[in-house]
């Protein structure tokens, strides 16, 4: 079964790029703009399984990625769910607060496409780790 990976950004062109990237590499990909759609898809078994990685805007409407991060980490069956933030912010207060809410990888915004499945392919284990994927918390 294909890696399920979710999309949570309010930029239609982040999500799109991400999407096609990670759809060209046989990844499955759900995406929303807004965190409380994807709680809502999550928690009203909309989707057919738990996303094994989920890439999250900090900067959303309604709900910020840290509040959908902690959200989602406190909930057991979501528990092994890699959290990748991506941001515009690169400072270090916003990867602390990334790495408190349960992230385990911070992407700064604007990445490259390789980046993006360098960081799904590391983070999920699919090859050995290279050193440009992003920073790991």
């Amino acid at each position: 079964m294909n890696k399920l990976v979710m999309i949570i950004d309010d930029s239609p062109t982040v999500r799109k790029i991400v999407e096609v990237s990670l759809k060209r590499e046989g990844f499955t990909v759900v995406a929303f703009s807004d965190g409380i759609e994807a709680l809502r898809a999550l928690t009203t078994k909309q989707l057919d399984r738990i996303p094994d990685l989920i890439f999250l805007d900090i900067d959303l409407p309604k709900m910020n990625g840290y509040e959908i991060a902690r959200h989602l980490k406190a909930k057991p069956a979501w528990s092994n769910t890699v959290i990748v933030i991506l941001s515009r912010h690169n400072g270090v207060v916003d990867r602390l607060k990334g790495r408190l809410a349960g992230a385990q990888t911070y992407l700064t915004k604007p990445f490259t496409t390789q980046t993006i499945v360098d960081v799904v392919n590391n983070s999920l284990h699919l090859t050995p780790p290279t050193s440009a994927s992003g920073t790991y918390l």
